[in-house]
């Protein structure tokens, strides 16, 4: 079946190129990502897209990020608009930690090192950590682009299923004790355990302690992304991972989600050793960060009711969950099943016996729908019964508009 034009890199490219021999071998472990693959052709016109995880930015007050912006550069422009450090803005680590507190973190700014989003700081912690051959575990599915970051740092990743209580901390354990036997022990757990990005569980708060001391008993380093965890429906945040073992959990963190991506504010915490590392990587790769960016982000948290923002952010969201819940259980086909989030952006669906999301893309996107297939969220090409369908971006309308579409697609499968 032949893809789109937009989607011809996902496919394999005939015949040597001349290039070959230059690249290194950590730039031939380079990948697409689906995700972002997907992103022109689901930004053409008369599509929705369920595809990429975006925020609903629209949903900011846009005149006082005007007025922030403007404020930063009045007042503080001769900071913000020169050379800052590796580590990142103090008064925005201080801030960091008071974020983190909401989860049960206790932090200090000089454990905490602001990055280009989170996806920075996974980049530089597998940098520093993981050396070509080692073994990082994580769940199955997981983050896209973890995947591809953990795949250019040369190492071998190993999935374990979940259930709908998140990662089964026994099957952890059976996976470390394998591996070890193997003679290539895990040197990694990466896990995304607050509303997962593809599947939107979130980790029961009793299994929480115990993935830690399985992961402490085998000497393995846990990574904690946690980007949706403050994006919760109902009661209060989980406990993070970090707040029961911060000598043994490198943090994750980022405003993309709960402010704005464009700004590309994100930050790690670790070890104290760990993050002096991470320092010197960041310097190397990029020097500084935007001043510009981190003040702006200072000043709101410093200025704004961001909590109070946060609020109006999880209503809006929650509703396009439940528009989305309604859409598939009225449209799809007997044989589908998903998962129901209580936060964050994603559902994660099973498709009817015998479907491949993969296959059924080009039709999907030919019908005027966009998802993510299954695939994209492992590292050996299983997942072809499943997809990803994000509800943060769409309005309840067109996601029910898009479900629609898609049941429509299914239910003209031979």
């Amino acid at each position: 079946m032949r893809f789109p034009a937009e989607l011809q890199e996902l496919q394999p490219q005939p015949g040597p190129s001349p290039w070959d021999a230059r690249f290194s071998d950590s730039a031939r472990c380079m990948v697409p990502s689906e995700v972002r693959s997907l992103f022109s052709a689901a930004a053409s016109p008369g599509i929705v897209s369920l595809a990429g995880g975006m925020p609903d930015v629209g949903a900011l007050p846009m005149d006082t990020m005007a007025s922030i912006l403007a404020d930063v550069v009045r007042e503080n422009g001769t900071t913000a608009l020169q050379y800052g450090t590796a580590q990142g803005d103090p008064g925005l680590r201080r801030r960091i930690c008071e974020v983190m507190a909401l989860e049960g973190i206790t932090a200090r700014p000089d454990d905490v090192m602001v990055t280009v989003g989170s996806q920075q700081a996974l980049d530089l912690v597998a940098r520093v950590l993981l050396d070509p051959g080692d073994t990082v575990v994580a769940e199955g599915p997981t983050y896209v682009t973890a995947l591809g970051t953990f795949a250019a740092a040369r190492a071998r990743v190993v999935q374990i299923g979940m259930d709908r209580a998140g990662t089964v901390p026994e099957e952890l354990a059976a996976e470390f004790a394998r591996l070890a036997a193997e003679g290539r022990p895990a040197k990694l757990f990466y896990t995304v355990p607050t509303f997962q990005n593809p599947t939107g569980i979130r980790l029961a708060a009793g299994r929480r302690q115990q993935i830690l001391d399985v992961c402490r008993a085998a000497d393995v380093l846990v990574v904690e992304d946690n980007p949706y965890g403050l994006l919760h429906y109902d009661g209060t945040p989980s406990r993070a991972l970090c707040a029961d073992a911060p000598d043994r959990v490198v943090y994750l963190g980022s405003f993309s989600k709960t402010l704005a991506p464009g700004l590309r504010v994100g930050w790690v915490h670790a070890p104290t050793e760990l993050t002096r590392k991470l320092v010197l990587a960041a310097e190397s790769a990029m020097l500084s960060h935007s001043a510009l960016t981190q003040l702006t982000v200072d000043r709101y948290l410093r200025t704004e009711p961001w909590q109070e923002r946060l609020g109006t952010f999880r209503t809006r969201y929650r509703d396009r969950r439940d528009a989305m819940l309604r859409a598939l259980t009225a449209y799809m086909p007997a044989g589908t099943s998903w998962t129901i989030p209580d936060g964050g952006f994603f559902i994660w669906v099973t498709l009817p016996d015998g479907t491949d999301s993969r296959e059924l893309l080009p039709r999907a996107l030919a019908a005027g729908v966009a998802f993510v297939p299954g695939t994209a969220f492992h590292a050996d090409g299983r997942g072809a019964r499943h997809a990803r369908l994000s509800f943060s971006y769409p309005s309840p309308a067109d996601v029910d508009e898009g479900i629609r579409r898609l049941a429509s697609v299914l239910g003209e499968q031979p």
